[in-house]
């Protein structure tokens, strides 16, 4: 029998195996492409670059000049931007409470007499100024043939008058604060301590007339002013170093405590009414020193606020009633401060 002969079989053909690609080399392979040069990889972002940015010189020049002028590189205390976010204002409220600390500390000022009082409270021949006008008003709204002036539009000027009549009489008390001032004044600044400096709001009124009597007499005197809707321009009697200008009313009350010798309130509005109501509530609660609170014109305090009601009533003790006291002069005024500070210096 034939045999059957063997397949023979053919070993299957390999398939060639791919080499694998040589090692990159220079920026390539430390993640760079050369300048201008695509790069292989994806991008994982569509907004980077195409290029290598740093190498580009010009571009790393401006971005040097970006950085000197960016406001993150200024100093903290020069970024104006950055004091104004609401985030620093408790670093604003310490500048407030160093700056004026600092200069009275320089000019050697040791205490200070606080005086507060109406803007509207002016010198003489502006008030007769105002008067003036509010006659002229009113006698233009009666004589005008062509359109009558309404009953109401006369009203109103009829009661513009008679506050101009009523602020012309409270000019004495514009005068009785510049004496007040300048007696305070010129004998307590002749040393290098300064004694009983006059402090005001700065602002004008009354404050205007006590700034001025320290003023008239070759006297320093102290006003912080302020930022306000209106009435923020200081004065012109302050002594230019000692003029301050706050924006947080408390650190401003706060100054105008710290030193204070004396408070002595001449005629004014709710500001004035503010300051009088927190100086006695300081003093009532035994969280300010002991200072004589003066209030000058019994006449119109009297009117303003019943303080004998107040105790009558219960709501404050007959003892808070000598909290205070009344002046009608300004040497009766300037007295009460020199008795109280000697009775205070025998009672120590």
């Amino acid at each position: 029998m034939a045999k059957t002969p063997k397949t023979s079989k053919t070993p299957a053909a390999k398939t060639p195996r791919q080499s694998a690609p040589a090692p990159a080399t220079g920026p390539v392979a430390a993640g760079r492409v050369p300048v201008g040069e695509p790069s292989s990889r994806p991008k994982a972002c569509s907004i980077l670059p195409d290029t290598t940015l740093g190498d580009d010189v010009a571009l790393v020049a401006e971005n040097m000049e970006k950085i000197l002028s960016s406001p993150s590189y200024s100093l903290a205390q020069d970024d104006r931007h950055l004091l104004d976010k609401a985030e620093m204002r408790g670093v604003r409220m310490l500048l407030e409470l160093g700056k004026p600390e600092l200069a009275l500390q320089a000019d050697s000022i040791t205490s200070t007499v606080i005086v507060f009082g109406g803007t509207q409270i002016v010198e003489r021949p502006a008030a007769e100024r105002r008067l003036s006008e509010a006659r002229r008003a009113m006698a233009r709204a009666q004589n005008t043939a062509a359109v009558p002036a309404s009953a109401m539009a006369l009203e109103g000027l009829a009661r513009e008058l008679k506050r101009a009549e009523q602020l012309l009489a409270y000019c004495r008390y514009y005068d009785a604060a510049r004496e007040f001032a300048r007696l305070v004044s010129i004998d307590n600044q002749c040393d290098d301590k300064r004694d009983y400096v006059i402090i005001t709001g700065g602002g004008p009124g009354i404050m205007e007339a006590a700034n001025r009597g320290a003023f008239d007499v070759g006297c320093k005197s102290i006003g912080l002013n302020i930022k306000l809707p209106s009435e923020q321009q200081p004065n012109p009697f302050i002594t230019p170093e000692l003029c301050f200008q706050f924006k947080y009313f408390a650190l401003r009350k706060f100054h105008f405590i710290l030193r204070a010798a004396a408070v002595v309130l001449f005629p004014g509005g709710f500001g004035t009414l503010d300051e009088m109501f927190e100086t006695l509530t300081l003093r009532q609660t035994h969280r300010m020193q002991p200072v004589p609170i003066i209030l000058f014109g019994r006449d119109y305090w009297s009117k303003v606020i019943n303080f004998q009601f107040l105790a009558d009533s219960g709501v404050i003790a007959d003892e808070h009633l000598k909290l205070f006291s009344y002046a009608e002069t300004p040497e009766e005024a300037w007295q009460q401060i020199l008795d109280f500070h000697e009775t205070m210096k025998t009672q120590a």
